[in-house]
């Protein structure tokens, strides 16, 4: 494997440490708890944070249809936090398999996205999964942080 998957591997794996860490040991109660209106809780952020790295990852870049319904992780419920992180780990393994198979000249790719069609390249898809999984890593620590703080 070329060392710039090598090093996006070791950042991605950062981010799954993370946000495993951020989910256990939480009760369900506060993976199902809101800190506000229009705001998410730590199970719907999970949901969807895996669902979009299986996306981006496996099913743009890796041409690797995953068959995600985006809506659904948004009504994500009564998962417990063995359930969470094993949708974590399971992406993350996934997403390690596509890294695998990828070269350098694959960044150039371009490739279609399922859900509404538009073409972008490997590096961009790759770029936004990492963007938009650290994103919600931070998401879902202040949510902890919050949850925490309300003893």
């Amino acid at each position: 494997m070329h060392t710039l998957f090598i090093d996006y591997l070791d950042r991605l794996q950062e981010l799954h440490t993370d946000l495993r860490r951020a989910i256990e040991g939480l009760p369900q109660d506060a993976l199902d708890w809101s800190p506000g209106p229009g705001m998410n809780s730590i199970a719907v952020l999970a949901a969807h944070t895996t669902g979009a790295l299986r996306y981006w990852i496996g099913d743009v870049a890796g041409q690797d249809p995953s068959g995600r319904v985006r809506e659904t992780e948004f009504h994500t419920k009564d998962l417990d936090a063995a359930a969470l992180i094993a949708r974590l780990d399971a992406a993350f393994a996934h997403s390690r398999t596509v890294l695998e198979r990828l070269a350098l000249s694959d960044l150039e790719s371009k490739r279609l996205s399922p859900h509404d069609g538009r073409e972008l390249t490997v590096a961009w898809a790759l770029a936004h999964a990492l963007a938009h999984t650290a994103i919600h890593a931070g998401h879902i620590q202040l949510t902890r942080q919050l949850w925490d703080q309300r003893r």
